[in-house]
């Protein structure tokens, strides 16, 4: 019976990588686990192979929250892109800069899963060869649950994601640069498992054909004509269903839009992402003890930034 051949383990950059990744905010009204748009909000993450064990130091959000373990989403994310190179380092240090609000529906996890991807990557001499974007989108889709945060994290700009089975692809258009978005952050977080719980089994087929019309819409206002934000960002299959679990930003969201501002809930929230008419200032509708920030669009998307050696 013929020996069966050892797959080779790979060889480890001796000196340190950084990667830098924004937030994303996803759904964007009707796109319901399809749209992306990156923001220039960024985490970054410094990795270097150690002789041993495993050291983890964080700044910034989450950084009294975060396990410093194999549980950190990060070294899971590491520790699979290894895995799909061959092999694991003796030891790792790795060093979180965090700036991504967690649990406010600015894919803080998607970019954890998505720098801790990047980072095996550029630790392999070679490995961009096996773990081409596209399947490092398989991955971080895997980790994440679903694609539409990963791909906007990984490639920039917007993005339209969807799946075929479990295999997870992505298309990258350019928004208009005059684009404004205004974030509203509030102080307490969601859980995207429990807001998901709330959405109904099914939806009636009037509300899905209305939501289907409007992402359209929505492509054509991002990227070419922005008069039709208002009508394109409207929803019929998740914001409402989901009010009960952030009353205030439902209120927010409904303030906004009755205003002529178009306003979705950014993610599965509870920030609530903005578009700003040109002149018009929307900080004044902040709410009491929420963070208003003005972020630009990320074009890129996740960024090696450093590789020595």
């Amino acid at each position: 019976m013929p020996r069966r051949q050892a797959v080779a383990r790979p060889l480890f950059r001796a000196m340190p990588v950084r990667i830098r990744v924004p937030a994303t905010s996803a759904n964007l009204g009707p796109g319901f686990d399809a749209l992306g748009l990156a923001l220039g909000w960024y985490d970054d993450l410094v990795v270097k192979v150690a002789e041993e064990g495993l050291h983890i130091d964080v700044a910034g959000e989450g950084a009294d929250q975060v396990p410093r373990t194999e549980r950190h989403l990060v070294v899971r994310a590491m520790r699979a892109g290894f895995n799909a190179l061959g092999g694991q380092p003796r030891g790792l240090e790795v060093v979180c800069a965090n700036r991504i609000p967690h649990g406010r529906g600015l894919g803080s996890s998607a970019a954890a899963i998505v720098s801790g991807l990047l980072a095996a990557r550029a630790l392999v001499p070679g490995a961009n060869d096996v773990l081409p974007d596209p399947v490092l989108l398989k991955l971080a889709t895997e980790l994440e649950g679903h694609p539409d945060n990963v791909a906007a994290c990984l490639y920039g700009g917007l993005t339209i994601a969807w799946q075929d089975g479990d295999s997870p692809d992505a298309a990258r258009l350019r928004p208009l640069d005059s684009l404004r978005p205004v974030v509203f952050v509030p102080p307490t977080k969601a859980s995207t498992a429990k807001v998901r719980k709330l959405l109904p089994e099914q939806v009636p087929h009037a509300d899905a054909a209305r939501n289907a019309g409007r992402a359209a819409l929505l492509i054509h206002a991002l990227t070419r004509d922005p008069a039709y934000l208002l009508p394109a960002t409207a929803d019929w299959l998740h914001q409402d269903y989901r009010a009960e679990a952030m009353p205030r930003s439902a209120g927010l969201l409904r303030t906004l839009r009755g205003s002529g501002v178009p306003a979705v809930i950014s993610g599965a929230g509870p920030t609530v992402l903005a578009f700003a008419p040109e002149g018009v200032d929307l900080t004044q509708h902040t709410p009491r003890g929420w963070a208003a920030h003005q972020p630009s669009l990320d074009p890129d998307g996740a960024q090696l930034l450093a590789l020595e050696g």
